[in-house]
């Protein structure tokens, strides 16, 4: 059973995330598993209620745990996030403060932040694989923290297959595997990724015109166009360059 168990919206007032086709009649959102997957084209809204969440959650919107929160809240009503002061979490049994955010466009600032810390106190980075996540490859950043920080608690990612090959998405999907087994662990995931969503027992909410809804990930643009493409690759290709 998910932590957290239910997210809404309301309303959205005068702003431009009425421009949020996917949330701008608002939202009732039930979570019914460990592993919820939000997919939908560019700009459909689903990192933006992730950045909600997280904000509500306590975390920092650059990436982090509380203890990492860097948030001023001064621009709207007390927080970073126009959304957040809309959104409202329902806990089951009750609010867990333990979790992550993570976003990989931000991924570079908070390992700069990580590096900060650590020149007071090494001991920092034993949390980061024992070595700074500057000196690591991206994908290996990536996985360096997901294999040492993630525990238990509720993780908000948004593109983590950003960094990562198929291979470590692979191994990616053993880590919350294992932790959502357990029953230690909830993952929010905004993706792109047609392998990740692929993970067994997950929820998929898609994004778009008509709100949010849940899908199958066979019926997910995707994994139907990926998979379309590489049946055959020379076709679509054919037929793109054509149209130059």
């Amino acid at each position: 059973m998910p932590f957290l168990s239910h997210i809404s919206i309301s309303s959205l007032g005068n702003s431009y995330l009425q421009n949020i086709s996917s949330l701008s009649k608002g939202l009732q959102l039930s979570l019914k598993s460990n592993v919820s997957f939000f997919v939908g084209e560019n700009g459909s809204g689903k990192s933006t209620l992730l950045e909600g969440v997280a904000e509500q959650c306590g975390f920092s919107l650059r990436g982090g745990n509380r203890n990492h929160n860097l948030n001023t809240g001064y621009r709207f009503e007390g927080y970073e996030s126009e959304i957040t002061q809309h959104v409202r979490l329902g806990w089951t049994p009750k609010r867990i403060n333990d979790g992550f955010f993570m976003r990989a466009e931000s991924f570079y600032n908070f390992a700069s932040y990580i590096d900060e810390l650590a020149r007071d106190d090494r001991r920092i980075l034993d949390a980061y694989g024992g070595k700074s996540l500057h000196q690591q490859s991206h994908g290996e950043s990536f996985l360096a923290l997901f294999n040492n920080q993630f525990e238990s608690g509720i993780y908000i990612l948004d593109e983590p297959e950003a960094a990562l090959s198929p291979a470590r998405i692979l191994a990616f999907m053993t880590v919350i595997s294992e932790l959502e087994k357990s029953g230690r662990a909830q993952f929010l995931i905004a993706t792109h990724s047609p392998i990740l969503i692929c993970y067994p027992g997950a929820t998929i909410y898609q994004f778009d015109e008509n709100g949010v809804q849940e899908t199958n990930y066979e019926d997910t643009e995707h994994f139907y166009l990926t998979k379309s493409f590489l049946d055959n690759p020379a076709l679509y290709l054919r037929h793109l360059m054509d149209d130059q």
